[in-house]
């Protein structure tokens, strides 16, 4: 495992032990953030310092895979949730954050991390899907956008099937502007249900490059 300086920079993903950790320290600073994830590289807090990690295999959903159960198209038909893009994505963010997750004591989004990707949606890099009902933000996620990917970051709810609706809707927008793939990291059994899949880290990186994700 490496030790970040100050030096934008980072070991190449192939280092990355087993679990999928690469270097711990450095910054949140956008230029690291945004060299991370073009090289497929992303934070995940554990405490005060931040590691950075490129798992192997990769989570991910390639848009035309996307599976929209009969529910969820049921739900899509009757309009319950009118869905909108960027137009609150500190509380998304901040909806997130304070998520309760499964076997999580904590979150690993520190008011750092807030405040570093709410700089980054002010750039223009981070967007934010949201299902609102009646006027309440409902559920959500954000993440980053380069090129023909995204990089899903996290998702909330605070109504049932908000953050899934959320997700297909986007989705299926990201699909219309020409994104190829969505980065979703690490496994859950929430998107796996809705087509994402396992694949080799090598692969993953070699669509960021296609995608023109990777500088």
């Amino acid at each position: 495992m490496h030790i970040l300086s100050d030096k934008i920079w980072f070991p190449p993903v192939e280092d990355a032990l087993e679990d999928g950790l690469l270097a711990i320290g450095g910054d949140l600073s956008t230029e690291r953030l945004l060299f991370a994830y073009r090289n497929g590289i992303f934070p995940w807090y554990e405490g005060d310092v931040p590691l950075w990690w490129s798992p192997d295999p990769r989570f991910v959903l390639f848009p035309n895979n996307l599976v929209v159960s009969k529910s969820m198209q049921q739900i899509i038909r009757k309009q319950s949730f009118e869905f909108r893009i960027n137009t609150s994505f500190a509380a998304v963010i901040n909806a997130c954050k304070k998520q309760p997750r499964e076997g999580q004591n904590g979150t690993w989004i520190t008011r750092e991390v807030e405040a570093a990707f709410t700089l980054l949606h002010q750039l223009g890099h981070a967007h934010s899907a949201e299902a609102w009902i009646d006027g309440e933000l409902a559920g959500g996620l954000y993440g980053i956008r380069m090129g023909n990917v995204f990089f899903g970051e996290s998702m909330f709810s605070k109504v049932s099937n908000a953050s899934k609706f959320a997700f297909i809707e986007y989705v299926q927008q990201l699909k219309k502007e020409g994104v190829q793939l969505i980065d979703c990291q690490v496994y859950t059994s929430h998107l796996e249900s809705l087509g994402a899949e396992m694949i080799p880290r090598k692969e993953f990186m070699d669509m960021l490059r296609s995608y023109e994700a990777l500088r």
